[in-house]
């Protein structure tokens, strides 16, 4: 919540409501904690200097870097004193700077951010819809640093299954050539008794 404004109750409402969308749709890729209304539960940094975004996204690793801290303003919010308040210390972290405005306000925020030198990684713009809310990307800064995320776990390789070797055509030739010499041993006949005695009479004339 910002310290220098008092929002009209259904600003406030919908402020909150954006917070916790925005911390469910980050929920897959960080540890997110949120600061709504005056609750000040996920804290960056500690002591008096500590600040509370309205979002802060921690690294789900075991170190929990800081990687994102995002501001949501309202139609109320988007001025020059809390652009000072707020926007600049959040600029200065180590961490990228996310900030969502309505979607009507999001030139001022810009020229907001270009006179006082305001380094935002991300706007994002934003209109509900019935009770849907819609946000949309509106400048994404060339110098936001690279977002890490965790290492995801490297695919199983497949082993292929044993193939039976197929013969050659070498050895192919050799065994079919085995298999007809066996046939043509097979075939012939051996001398029968009979056939043996008559030689051996001929042999004594």
């Amino acid at each position: 919540m910002s310290p220098i404004l008092v929002r009209p109750v259904r600003e406030q409402l919908e402020h909150d409501r954006i917070i916790r969308l925005l911390q469910a749709r980050s929920r897959r890729r960080y540890d997110a904690g949120i600061n709504a209304g005056t609750e000040q539960v996920a804290p960056v940094g500690s002591g008096p200097s500590a600040l509370y975004p309205d979002v802060v996204l921690l690294s789900m690793e075991r170190g929990r870097r800081l990687e994102i801290v995002i501001e949501v303003e309202t139609g109320e919010s988007v001025n020059h004193l809390e652009a000072l308040a707020q926007w600049v210390p959040y600029s200065k972290l180590k961490a990228a700077f996310h900030l969502y405005v309505p979607s009507g306000m999001v030139d001022v925020a810009r020229r907001l951010c270009d006179d006082n030198r305001i380094a935002v990684s991300e706007i994002w713009s934003y209109h509900s819809v019935g009770e849907d809310v819609r946000f949309t990307l509106v400048h994404k800064s060339r110098e936001a640093a690279p977002v890490r995320h965790a290492p995801a776990a490297p695919p199983r390789r497949r082993v292929p299954a044993p193939t039976a070797k197929r013969p050659t055509r070498g050895a192919k030739a050799a065994s079919s050539r085995k298999s007809v010499k066996k046939a043509a041993g097979r075939g012939r006949a051996a001398p029968s008794a009979s056939s043996r005695a008559a030689s051996r009479t001929q042999k004594r004339k």
